[in-house]
């Protein structure tokens, strides 16, 4: 899965620790969403779409094979 959630942040000028501590997960969640290490659940993926006032879809799309 490919995310545009370092792009958005960055937009908005908040760092990944800003962000994780905005939606009440840790930085090391925010990194390895970011960097495609880690799958978020529904839940971490919601807050972050809401967080940026988007759609999950604007921050998450699958790639071939997901």
């Amino acid at each position: 899965m490919k995310n545009n959630i370092a792009e958005f942040r960055k937009n908005s000028g908040i760092s990944q620790q800003e962000l994780a501590d905005l939606i009440e997960v840790s930085r090391k969640t925010i990194s390895t969403v970011e960097t495609s290490r880690f799958t978020p659940s529904v839940i971490i993926a919601l807050k972050i779409a809401a967080h940026f006032n988007t759609t999950v879809e604007s921050v998450f799309e699958l790639e071939n094979g997901d």
